[in-house]
């Protein structure tokens, strides 16, 4: 039977206090719904619907390439009425699983357990909290069946005793979910039609109804103000940073490690606190990062270090290589390897070959420097003329002294040499010595200016 997922992502989040929808709010780097989004997409089913109201033109938006079915509820009339509205472009001879847009971390074995228990009837993710508050509670009959779910504002004080919860999370054929929603009532403290009644009227029709209980309660955890969206990322950065040191990664602190995206280790990879890896980043063999460092979309080689303050992004480092402190790396910066880039350094556009050195307060943009180069402290390329970018090109063996000031397009030849402090503004031929700077003149018998009051 075909699978059709139904993610309700309609409500306004009013206490998340913010001008976003509360399901574009982010989780370790990327959307709430794209968490929830991704999950389902990994059951493989044949369509995704997306309940949107509140900010809905701001989640289409922030979805617009995932090829999902967008449906308006432009009355938020409750979980069922929200179902309800999807169901007219639901296959009825489908399975339809009902996720929740806040509700990030559900797991796929999770889903497919209670997609395979809905094979004959609906199916409940249940969960038993410590403190259930809020949560719709599970009534059970002298046996031990699953009889109702009461809403908590609705429950008598002997219900909201009960530790079992409702998390809303639900699977049932179409068939018979078109065949309930429409009997749902409103006949309680919040005037909604809820999603879970379909259960009590499937049992007086002699429908099997069943439960499971979810593995873990993170799973079901949701988010309804920035405090539990802290908590939550918590929590997931601690279980991704679980998971990096069974895989063999040495981190210095699993509490200071913030993963948003996707970070893939080798074998030997040692992470000081307070790094933050966003995007796709992968560390090779023997990589070291030091503290406080942020990598964005990276790779770095193998038995390379990254040292402490240093931010990359969009960067390839080869083996072998030294990075920081303080080095920054912007986009299309490619350190090819045992190549050094040192503090205060930016680079851009930049590919720094074999064995070549910019240890210090220098910035590269739009350049190429060759193998075994050694670019001295204070040097910049002068790359944008304020409105077109030139590139400068610096050669094998090529050394360019302290303070020089290199104004492209420019090329320097293998072996060319820039003195100190000069400022270069044509090419300079392989095994050439380039001065370009003020001739010094040294005034003898020169006197500091006194000052202007005596005594």
């Amino acid at each position: 039977m075909a699978l059709e997922v139904i993610v309700l992502a309609a409500g306004q989040g009013s206490r998340m206090r913010s001008r976003f929808p509360k399901v574009l709010q982010k989780l370790a780097g990327r959307p709430l719904l794209q968490h929830v989004l991704d999950t389902a997409a990994a059951l493989a089913p044949s369509r995704i619907h997306v309940v949107v109201g509140h900010g809905a033109d701001a989640v289409r938006e922030a979805f617009a390439d995932r090829g999902l079915n967008w449906v308006d509820q432009s009355e938020r009339l409750g979980t069922g009425h929200a179902v309800l509205q999807a169901m007219p472009a639901v296959d009825t001879a489908a399975t339809v699983l009902v996720l929740y847009g806040d509700v990030p971390l559900v797991a796929e074995d999770t889903l497919r357990s209670l997609r395979a228990m809905a094979a004959s009837g609906p199916a409940l993710l249940t969960a038993s909290l410590d403190n259930p508050a809020g949560y719709g509670r599970i009534l059970r009959d002298a046996n031990g069946q699953f009889s109702a779910v009461v809403e908590d504002r609705d429950a008598s004080p002997e219900q909201r005793a009960l530790r079992e919860v409702n998390t809303g999370i639900l699977a049932a054929p179409a068939a018979q979910l078109a065949q309930l929603l429409p009997l749902v009532g409103n006949d309680n403290q919040q005037g909604e039609y809820y999603l879970p009644d379909i259960l009590t009227l499937a049992l007086e029709r002699n429908i099997a109804v069943h439960t499971a209980g979810v593995g873990h309660l993170l799973e079901v955890q949701g988010v309804n103000d920035p405090f539990q969206l802290a908590q939550l990322e918590r929590a997931l950065q601690l279980q991704q940073a679980e998971a990096l040191m069974q895989a063999g990664a040495r981190l210095a602190d699993p509490a200071r490690i913030d993963v948003r995206g996707a970070l893939r280790c080798g074998r030997d990879v040692s992470i000081d606190v307070n790094c933050v890896f966003i995007g796709e980043v992968e560390l090779a063999d023997g990589v070291s990062v030091g503290p406080n460092c942020v990598l964005e979309d990276c790779r770095v080689g193998a038995d390379s270090q990254v040292l402490a303050m240093s931010h990359l992004e969009g960067a390839e480092v080869g083996a072998g290589c030294s990075v920081g402190p303080f080095a920054r790396l912007r986009p299309g910066t490619r350190m090819a390897d045992s190549a050094r880039v040192g503090n205060f350094v930016e680079t851009k556009k930049t590919r720094i070959g074999t064995g070549s050195k910019v240890n210090h307060l220098t910035y590269l943009g739009d350049c190429d420097v060759g193998e075994e180069a050694n670019i001295g402290a204070g040097t910049i390329t002068c790359n944008y003329d304020g409105v077109n970018k030139h590139p400068t090109r610096i050669g094998d063996g090529a050394f360019v002294g302290s303070n020089a000031t290199l104004v492209a397009p420019l090329e320097i030849g293998d072996n060319g040499f820039v003195a100190a402090g000069s400022t270069i503004t044509r090419n300079v031929s392989s095994d050439e010595l380039a001065v370009g700077r003020g001739k010094q003149r040294n005034i003898p018998g020169w006197k500091r200016p006194g000052s202007d009051k005596e005594g």
